[in-house]
């Protein structure tokens, strides 16, 4: 029985016109049987991520940041709105390292800090249309002069960016993970976090934190970045969406977002 349900957001929550009505009901359904749910997710924890989180469940914790961050949302109406319970860091050295890199090769660049930070490098059209889509305004800054270390960076890649090159030419201390997002067709969005982290390792923290394991916990996810989770975990589950390499990983395909996917997969869950 999966007693914890981890949920992507783009691709998997979140569709062109936005979540699906029908996704509602089928979390109230999922939730009355005692059975919690957790995003993991690229976005920050703030904006609508973090609604989205509180619609899911108002009470839980849910990673952020590609793992870098896992929040617990308040239980007590006068405590803060979320509590960082884990938040790590990028080397300060490799962040300086991939940052000039995205600068010499063109790549619009957002960086995110450990004090809730939101700040971005250039003037493209991807990074104003990414902070609409994240419900959030950033403040243009010098990512190698933040006061607050970076959790995460973020470069936008169109279909002709380099992205290869940027790839191949980040510091070994550094992770890429690699989504796309319905909402933004044909970018490519690549999150770096520290080497090690990731939603592997943030669905591991969040699922000991409520006394379980990987075994008793399942995944909905979409993409490539969902792909260590959907295998690790009792449970893997793929959208219609998803690209073949992650269907075939998972023990249970549904929908597409946009046709009730993750509602199926909800309810799957009720037997």
């Amino acid at each position: 029985m999966v007693r914890l349900l981890f949920v992507d957001i783009d691709g998997t929550l979140v569709g062109k016109e936005g979540v699906p009505p029908c996704v509602w009901p089928a979390v109230e359904a999922v939730r009355e049987r005692g059975i919690r749910l957790a995003l993991l997710t690229g976005r920050p924890g703030r904006g609508e991520a973090l609604g989205l989180a509180r619609r899911l469940d108002p009470k839980g914790l849910h990673a952020f940041e590609s793992g870098a961050v896992v929040l617990a949302l308040a239980q007590d109406p006068h405590d803060p709105p979320a509590t960082p319970l884990l938040v790590q860091a990028l080397p300060q050295g490799a962040a300086k390292e991939a940052v000039r890199l995205a600068r010499r090769l063109g790549l619009p660049l957002e960086g995110y800090t450990a004090d809730g930070g939101f700040y971005v490098e250039g003037e493209s059209p991807l990074l104003l249309e990414h902070q609409r889509l994240l419900g959030l305004e950033a403040e243009g800054a010098d990512l190698l002069g933040l006061p607050s270390p970076l959790v995460r960076l973020q470069v936008l890649a169109g279909p002709q960016a380099p992205l290869g090159a940027f790839l191949e030419g980040l510091p070994p201390e550094l992770e890429a993970h690699v989504a796309e997002s319905p909402k933004m067709p044909g970018v490519r969005f690549v999150s770096l976090t520290q080497r090690g982290v990731s939603k592997l390792s943030a669905a591991r923290f969040v699922a000991e934190a409520y006394g379980l394991s990987l075994a008793e916990c399942g995944m909905v996810g979409d993409g490539e970045n969902d792909l260590e989770v959907i295998r690790a975990v009792g449970l893997g589950i793929a959208m219609g969406n998803a690209p073949q390499s992650v269907q075939r990983a998972a023990k249970r395909v549904v929908a597409p977002v946009e046709a009730c996917g993750l509602a199926e997969a909800l309810r799957s869950l009720l037997g």
